[in-house]
């Protein structure tokens, strides 16, 4: 196994009562290395809905046909979510820092070339590296974490404010959309990345923290070939199940053909001498369950969104600004959540949180399902979104810390790719699952109209919080009881 292991760690220094230690240069210089990994996943997170409502506006300008516009968003999820597991183990092998430099150049560059795009081509081509920007970042930064700091309170404190700004990164990624586009330009959507990728490459290199691979082996070509071929056909499915129905030949062919290729995954991992994923890691239950509840955390919240989205712009009528401040109070709410899990977790446990979390998420989301017309129910669509994001984002950090613990430094690049491509995967599923749902109940009415499709998105956000209420009841069988409850971080 590769042995990727960092020539300086962050060296943490927990303050102890009546000796604070803030001026302490290793202190100052983990706190800079943390804000820059913080601020490149919040960015690369919120690039998933910032033109979102911005999309009508970017047809018109660059002449997009009607069906070539979903591509704006298909391109970024597909190489995002298809390369994110290739990509984590790859940080293993050439270096954590590196890869995420790396990304994080990328990233600039797509998007200055995105921002000053003047024909369709250039706009997707530079979604399709924003997306494999993503894929390298997301990862590499969040082994950067969990190998930065020592398992137990100050990771699960890293990783909820990770949680929390990520989460927060999508919604606010819809206000930002909706503000830049009303008063500015769409094109800002994308110089906004430009600016923050200097940051980050003027600070990165001076703040984090430089690794060493003592070996470097050959990739696993099969396994990553394999995988990722397997994750687009498993993301153009999901996003064809949305555009053209779950009952289409055309989705399910390509959900086939990512069973085919998980298949041949498995295999070529069981002959290779250095797999992309050990097998061992896929038999442990955190990291298994850690995983699916990870995928269902990101695709109910995000679906929320999207449901919220039809019923603030199609049946209320509202603006795309006053739709994206809506999200506001669930923003807050993911924010709070996130700086809260890990306490949360040193009370429950990590298992008791991620159960909690989604039990709370599914109650607080089920009062949605009965919005009306009058005004009085936007306070209830306030107050249950800022409980609902809360919550989620409490599951979001028991997750990410069930399915990173227990593993060695070598294989945390590897962990942490299994954790993105569970969020990507679930960013992905949400929309297209919960939009059939509102699909099936519309043709089942016989009706299209604003009353038909507010009962139809009554219908699926009951079924999103069902999905919540469930999945905690799963997780309650299905982990172990016996998951590491620590102290209260004081980082």
């Amino acid at each position: 196994m590769p042995q990727a292991t960092p020539a300086q760690p962050f060296a943490l220094r927990v303050p102890t009562p009546g000796r604070p230690t803030p001026g302490d240069a290793s202190t100052v210089r983990q706190r800079f290395a943390v804000a820059v990994l913080l601020t490149a996943n919040f960015t690369v997170t919120a690039d998933f809905s910032v033109l979102n409502v911005a999309l009508p506006h970017i047809g018109s300008a660059l002449g997009f046909s009607l069906s070539g516009l979903q591509w704006i968003a298909t391109a970024f999820s597909l190489c995002a979510a298809g390369f994110t597991l290739t990509f984590g183990r790859l940080a293993d092998v050439v270096g954590r820092r590196r890869l995420f430099l790396v990304g994080i150049t990328a990233l600039g560059a797509s998007s200055l070339a995105g921002g000053l795009a003047d024909s369709p081509w250039i706009l997707v081509s530079a979604r399709v590296v924003q997306g494999l920007a993503t894929a390298a970042v997301i990862p590499s930064a969040l082994a950067l974490l969990t190998t930065g700091f020592p398992e137990g309170p100050l990771r699960e404190r890293a990783l909820g404010l990770n949680g929390a700004l990520m989460a927060g990164g999508f919604t606010t990624g819809a206000v930002v959309g909706g503000l830049l586009t009303d008063v500015l330009d769409w094109r800002w959507a994308f110089f906004i990345n430009v600016a923050v990728a200097a940051a980050v490459l003027a600070l990165g290199p001076a703040v984090l923290p430089a690794d060493r691979v003592e070996r470097r082996p050959r990739l696993d070509l099969p396994g990553a070939t394999t995988a990722t071929l397997g994750l687009l056909a498993l993301v153009y499915g999901l996003t064809q199940a949305g555009e053209r129905s779950w009952t289409s030949p055309h989705c399910w062919a390509f959900l086939g053909a990512a069973v085919v290729f998980a298949a041949a995954f498995l295999a070529a991992e069981r002959r290779a001498p250095e797999p992309l994923v050990p097998l061992p890691i896929l038999r442990r239950p955190t990291v298994v369950w850690g995983n699916v509840a990870g995928v269902l955390a990101f695709a109910t919240i995000t679906s929320v969104v999207y449901l919220l989205t039809l019923y603030s712009q199609v049946v209320l009528g509202h603006s795309a600004l006053w739709t994206g401040l809506c999200f506001t109070a669930m923003g807050v709410g993911s924010v709070i959540g996130g700086a809260a899990g890990p306490r949360v977790i040193a009370a429950l446990g990590s298992r008791n949180a991620m159960i909690a979390g989604f039990a709370v998420q599914g109650a607080t989301t089920l009062p949605l399902a009965f919005l009306g017309r009058p005004a009085g129910w936007t306070t209830v669509l306030l107050a249950a979104t800022f409980v609902a994001g809360a919550a989620n984002l409490v599951a979001i950090v028991a997750f990410m810390v069930t399915a990173t613990s227990a593993l060695p430094d070598a294989q945390q690049g590897t962990a942490t790719g299994l954790v993105t491509m569970s969020q990507q995967i679930g960013f992905t599923l949400g929309i297209p699952a919960m939009s059939a749902v509102t699909t099936a109940r519309l043709h089942a009415a016989g009706d299209t109209g604003p009353d038909a499709l507010l009962s139809a998105l009554g219908t699926a956000l009951a079924v999103n919080a069902a999905v919540c209420l469930i999945t905690a009841a799963l997780l309650r069988m299905v982990l172990p009881t016996t998951v590491r409850t620590s102290a209260a971080p004081t980082f």
